[in-house]
């Protein structure tokens, strides 16, 4: 998934996420909610359904999508993980994983419009970035 030219980022996406950094031609994006385990993928492209990406980009998107599910579950203790590629309310493609735990707090329903938010301090953010450079090392770029 090799582009030139970085498409810009969804004003809401920009409002809602911290960007932990780059891999490949995705900007991995961390929901600024730290009662969840909540990453978001968007690739660089144009295009706005998952199911129209070229056949070896979705299969790039699908294996990043996996690595950073196992990722969850490994480091982060997460039982399930829960992915989602919507795009009702952002038409920009965008993949959204989310570690589930029988105890966070929306356990069992669905993580959208929930109410309760709680801000990720700096502290925790560079420990999130520091543990996904470790799993990745130079393929995160800042």
């Amino acid at each position: 998934m090799i582009k030139t030219n970085e498409t810009a980022l969804d004003p809401r996406l920009k409002a809602d996420c911290l960007f932990i950094g780059r891999l490949d031609a995705v900007r991995l994006l961390l929901m600024n909610n730290a009662l969840l385990p909540w990453f978001i993928l968007v690739p660089n492209t144009t295009i706005t359904d998952i199911v129209e990406l070229p056949p070896v980009e979705r299969e790039c998107l699908f294996e990043l999508t996996s690595e950073i599910g196992r990722l969850l579950r490994r480091e982060m203790a997460c039982e399930r993980t829960n992915v989602a590629a919507i795009g009702n309310v952002v038409s920009q493609l965008h993949v959204h994983i989310v570690g589930r735990r029988s105890d966070d707090f929306c356990w069992p329903g669905v993580v959208w419009g929930q109410h309760e938010h709680e801000e990720y301090s700096q502290t925790q953010v560079e420990a999130i970035r520091t543990r996904f450079r470790a799993h990745f090392g130079p393929r995160l770029v800042p």
